[in-house]
């Protein structure tokens, strides 16, 4: 049966409309993306599919062009389209911290972090420097790569707070296995930043650690 002859209640878009985006599914929210299913195919059905298909919500925004493309449904235009819906979210939540007290909003740093990062391949190392009123100067992605003891060099770190004149820095770094549970090194080399920004006056607010549908604060675990 197609969408159209649902219940009105049940159709994503008057659903979404009734009861607000956070009510929907992962399928209905890409469907309403899809717009169009396939013959004898809902959008909800196609939209299942391809989640099963990629293992999830975000294997799929994270795929590349070939891979996304080989799937059943879908193309180059909509490739575009989600990856600029994605860019269009992830400024959209930037340009939230810009302008106001970041620490004072760490809700706001945590989703910001959270949409730029959950749906890495790969560990990638950030940091957000601050002025001394705490309102985000910029940020950089330092490397990607295992973070470890040997990657990690708060030399670079301490750098680029002095290049920007930074008074405080939050650094963030992703676990791509979708499990936000710092390690033990993870907790070392907060430490190891900590004392090094310390010597030349710059605050370490905290280390977020970043999963899929999770962040862990390790100032809000003491471990800072």
């Amino acid at each position: 049966m197609a969408i159209t002859h649902w219940p009105e209640n049940e159709r994503p878009r008057e659903k979404l409309i009734l009861r607000g985006a956070s009510a929907l599914s992962d399928a209905e929210l890409l469907a309403i993306f899809l717009r169009t299913g396939l013959p004898g195919i809902t959008a909800i059905d196609l939209a299942r599919e391809l989640l099963m298909e990629f293992g999830g919500l975000g294997a799929l925004i994270s795929a590349d062009h070939p891979t996304f493309c080989r799937a059943k449904g879908v193309g180059t235009a909509k490739y575009v389209q989600l990856k600029a819906s994605v860019e269009l979210t992830r400024r959209y939540l930037r340009e939230q911290l810009e302008g106001q007290p970041v620490f004072t909003s760490p809700e706001k740093v945590s989703d910001y972090l959270s949409v730029q990062m959950r749906d890495y391949r790969r560990e990638v190392f950030m940091m957000l420097l601050l002025d001394s009123k705490h309102q985000l100067i910029d940020t950089y992605e330092l490397f990607q790569g295992t973070v470890d003891a040997a990657s990690v060099h708060p030399r670079e770190v301490v750098a680029r707070a002095l290049n920007k004149n930074a008074t405080a820095v939050i650094v963030a770094h992703n676990h791509p296995s979708g499990l936000a549970e710092p390690s033990q090194a993870d907790i070392d080399i907060t430490r190891r930043l900590k004392r090094a920004l310390d010597l030349v006056d710059i605050r370490l607010l905290d280390h977020f650690v970043i999963g899929r549908g999770q962040v862990v604060s390790l100032a809000q675990r003491g471990k800072l």
